[in-house]
């Protein structure tokens, strides 16, 4: 083997293992494992992978790009605080940006995007919020089939950076609601998701986008009153 051929099969070698070593720590993360503010420390995960501390460093800078942890200065990387200020930014980000670009996608969509809206309600409809096994917190597979439906009404905008934008918000307010036990007795998520397929399929752009902000509104005033209860007590 050549040196040239050494340094690439290393290089690829290294790659699998930061993408193995990322995508274990962003589960942990996001299953609750780690407790809001804990300290991820590069030299623990990497003794516990049995990884270097190259690799480590390179998931965590991932990690932390998509807001499941922050970087900080001269402290290393730890997992986000619950804290009020955090989330509220990050549902006022998302009523402003994503009504905007739902108005887009009702717009520029073709037929493509309304099978594709159509397919994601469905899964959604189709899929247990909560399941015995993984506790009291929403299920994996229910919010893997929210996030795919809200993407969906999004993507006939045509525009992926402002599908980007999206995707990190979602990552950093998807933590805070699978952080969450609560449960609003009066609340019909699946009549406020079908309200919006209906609007949006039906190219009714200020229906979708009012739909859409008042969706995002009354989950903020959940989560907000809810505040990562159940990890902060040990749930």
């Amino acid at each position: 083997m050549t040196q040239t051929a050494r340094g690439s099969s290393a290089a690829s070698g290294k790659k699998m293992l930061s993408e193995q070593v990322y995508a274990r720590l962003r589960d942990a993360i996001m299953r609750g494992e780690y407790a809001p503010g804990d300290a991820l420390k590069p030299q623990d995960l990497a003794r516990e992978q049995g990884v270097s501390l190259a690799v480590v460093r390179e998931a965590l800078v991932r990690v932390a790009g998509e807001g499941l942890a922050d970087r900080l200065p001269n402290r290393g990387f730890a997992v986000p605080d619950c804290s009020d200020r955090r989330w509220q930014e990050i549902a006022e980000a998302r009523r402003t940006i994503e009504p905007v670009v739902l108005r887009m996608s009702v717009e520029r969509g073709d037929i493509d995007w309304e099978a594709r809206v159509r397919a994601a309600h469905h899964r959604l409809t189709r899929t247990p919020v909560y399941v015995p096994e993984e506790g009291e917190y929403y299920s994996g597979a229910w919010s893997e089939a929210h996030r795919d439906f809200h993407r969906a009404l999004l993507e006939g905008c045509g525009n992926p950076v402002l599908l980007e934008t999206f995707d990190r918000m979602w990552t950093a307010s998807e933590l805070t609601r699978r952080w969450s036990t609560w449960r609003a007795p009066d609340r019909d998520g699946a009549e406020e998701h079908r309200r919006l397929e209906e609007a949006a399929l039906a190219r009714d752009a200020d229906a979708a986008a009012e739909v859409l902000a008042r969706h995002l509104t009354l989950t903020a005033a959940v989560l907000a009153g809810d505040r990562c209860r159940g990890v902060a007590e040990g749930a």
